[in-house]
């Protein structure tokens, strides 16, 4: 008892509270944002609306996608595009949020802390946008000529960044500590 109340009073355990919670501070940065953003968008664009930013390159531009990611089943039934949607989000959430509590999972590392972080932000912003709004807003277009990418927000931007830290973690060596002779014994 005396222990916990001296790492508490010297700080010993905030390093260990902070890696606990620091994927849920990034997820409620990355929700405030997007959240910023798409009400930014909605007030000050009508929709399909568009601001040059980098003329021939990027361009913000008003959107609603009805559908998943790059307008997939925006065409489907709207009840069952809702109902598929929505509950993919919610197990998708579910694993983050489950991975990032368990104290002895495999997902204990710095990076793939962060990666879960991003990913849980921006599913939360979207999920958001869907149940409330039936739609989510994009607004981020990057294009050349006739060429364009799907319009994006900050939500599938955080998801990106997330999946790319979690593969660029998976992908990279990591020390394993191999026991002395001593200590296997």
């Amino acid at each position: 008892m005396k222990d916990a109340a001296l790492d508490r009073l010297t700080g010993k355990s905030a390093p260990a509270a902070w890696m606990r919670w620091m994927p849920f501070v990034i997820a409620a940065a990355i929700f405030i944002l997007d959240r910023v953003t798409k009400i930014y968008i909605r007030a000050n664009l009508y929709e399909f609306d568009s601001i040059s930013v980098i003329p021939g390159w990027f361009r913000i531009v008003h959107t609603e996608n009805s559908g998943a990611a790059f307008g997939m089943l925006a065409d489907g039934a709207p009840l069952v595009r809702g109902i598929v949607l929505i509950g993919i989000s919610i197990v998708v959430l579910c694993f983050v949020i489950s991975a990032l509590l368990n104290r002895n999972g495999s997902y204990s590392g710095v990076a793939m802390r962060i990666g879960l972080g991003f990913i849980l932000g921006g599913a939360i912003g979207n999920l958001y946008d869907r149940v409330l709004l039936g739609t989510v807003t994009d607004f981020i277009e990057v294009y050349n000529g006739t060429w364009s990418f799907p319009a994006f927000n900050m939500a599938d931007s955080a998801i990106t960044v997330g999946a790319a830290i979690l593969i660029f973690d998976l992908l990279r060596p990591h020390r394993k500590s191999v026991p002395s002779p001593v200590e296997s014994k």
